[in-house]
C-alpha cells in the first residue's frame, strides 16, 4: 500500500498533467476563437509553447496512469 505522501506525489502528477495539457490546448485554440485580431496574432505566435505544454502535460499524465497501473498488479 503507497504511502500518504506517495499519494499526495501522484495526485500532484495529474494535478500538473491537466493543468498543462489544458494550457497548452487554450493556447493552440485562441487564435480561433479570440475576437480580438491583436490578440489573435498575438497567440498564434505562440504555437510552439503551446504543443510544448499539451506534450508535456500528456507526458505527466501517461506517467501518473503507468504508476497507477504498475500499482495495481
Amino acid at each position: 500500500m503507497p504511502s500518504f505522501s506517495q499519494r499526495k506525489q501522484d495526485s500532484e502528477l495529474l494535478l500538473k498533467g491537466a493543468v498543462c495539457a489544458l494550457i497548452g490546448v487554450i493556447i493552440l485554440l485562441a487564435p480561433y476563437i479570440a475576437r480580438s485580431p491583436d490578440v489573435r496574432e498575438m497567440m498564434a505566435q505562440g504555437h510552439v509553447v503551446g504543443w510544448f505544454a499539451l506534450v508535456l502535460g500528456c507526458a505527466f499524465l501517461a506517467r501518473y496512469g503507468l504508476i497507477r497501473w504498475r500499482g495495481r498488479r
